[in-house]
């Protein structure tokens, strides 16, 4: 994704940084992008979904709270880091506009007071462990490759073996089922989540 000023966010972002927090925000942009791709109608098995791209908002918002929305997770600033975005971006010349930064607000309500309330919001608020539980399936692969990931294995981890990657938040991420938010099943959520990670294996090292 080609977004405005992309290059100088991700420069700001390798920067300030561990690497494994640097490659979570590049899943999470990718699932976002493929989550509004899949809302908008991009994906030709949603042709009945009727979601208009004004509801939606842009697709650069989107990709640009997933990439965010860690960028002040370290420091002093870690404790309440969705709050401090615009903070730390600030020494690099660069801010997001208040439909970023509230998307971002929502992927920890739980800091910032904010819960999700639309499409954009949601998938940030249910997307975001759920990036850390696919890496974990992929690195207990011999390959340790996304490409061999199975779906079966992802929702096997998240509903079946509560003990792997235990961190994961997963009750956030089955709330991708709530019909007042994405009202997807488990297994479609986490399917456009994975081939969204798969599209950038490289860029994030497996």
């Amino acid at each position: 994704m080609d977004y405005q000023n992309r290059e100088k966010y991700l420069a700001a972002a390798r920067e300030m940084l561990a690497e494994n927090v640097y490659k979570h925000c590049l899943a999470l942009e990718a699932c976002m992008g493929g989550l509004y791709d899949y809302f908008n109608g991009q994906n030709p098995s949603t042709a009945s979904i009727s979601l208009s791209t004004s509801s939606l908002g842009s697709r650069e918002d989107w990709m640009l709270a997933g990439f965010l929305h860690d960028i002040a997770y370290w420091g002093e600033t870690k404790a309440d880091h969705p709050l401090k975005v615009n903070e730390v971006l600030a020494k690099y010349n660069l801010s997001v506009s208040e439909t970023v930064y509230q998307i971002i607000k929502a992927h920890a309500p739980d800091l910032t007071g904010v819960q999700p309330k639309n499409k954009a919001e949601w998938s940030i608020f249910c997307a975001d462990s759920l990036t850390g539980l696919i890496t974990a399936v992929a690195l207990i692969l011999p390959s340790k490759k996304l490409a061999d990931v199975k779906l079966s294995s992802v929702i096997k981890r998240l509903l079946k073996q509560p003990k792997f990657a235990a961190g994961t938040r997963r009750e956030e991420i089955k709330q991708c089922v709530d019909p007042s938010g994405l009202n997807l099943q488990v297994e479609k959520f986490i399917e456009i989540c994975l081939n969204s990670m798969k599209n950038i294996s490289s860029e994030i090292g497996l």
